[in-house]
């Protein structure tokens, strides 16, 4: 996958409910991490996510975050471009004009849960649609990420990861790295 450099992305889970999304909060976040984001900021805390997500980084490798953080000052402190992932938005066709804008900015990609406050799109550079019909936050960040970075996350390797699955048209190919102390 090409360098990133010094760019940032993140992605804000807005109205992660622990008794009721732990589930689909866990994809945001493996979906954010398999197709080239840093880290995924949630407004609620659920300590279990984050340890999972640690655990997951610890076998697989790579520098994903979770952090605790108000929305709103998640929202007022960045400092780059804010690209929220709604039905009611924009087409994703918009998505060549992003990836220029994009280039040395760092970027945050807001997805829902429960209904999302009007100063999100406000606050937004872009009010992007996946499609008009209703759809899964994952699905949606994962249709984004996929144009955004044009498939390469398909190419990333993690050099401290201790497991690394082998392509194969019809068996389970994984093998486990042995690092010496």
């Amino acid at each position: 996958m090409e360098d990133q450099g010094e760019i940032l992305i993140a992605v804000l889970r807005m109205g992660h409910r622990p008794q009721r999304d732990k589930r689909i909060t866990t994809h945001v976040c493996l979906v954010a991490r398999a197709f080239g984001a840093d880290g995924v900021f949630l407004w609620r805390k659920d300590e279990k996510i984050k340890e999972n997500m640690d655990k997951l980084r610890k076998t697989w490798g790579g520098d994903f975050f979770v952090e605790f953080k108000s929305y709103k000052k998640v929202l007022s402190e960045w400092k780059g471009i804010i690209i929220h992932l709604t039905m009611y938005g924009e087409k994703i066709d918009k998505i060549d004009e992003i990836r220029e804008k994009c280039k040395d900015k760092d970027i945050l990609i807001v997805v829902g849960a429960e209904k999302v406050p009007p100063e999100v799109y406000e606050k937004a550079d872009y009010n992007i649609s996946i499609g008009s019909q209703p759809h899964s936050e994952v699905a949606a960040l994962a249709v984004f990420l996929d144009r955004f970075f044009k498939g390469r996350y398909l190419y990333r390797e993690f050099e401290d990861a201790k497991m690394k699955i082998i392509p194969s048209p019809r068996s389970k190919t994984v093998i486990e790295k042995s690092f010496k102390s």
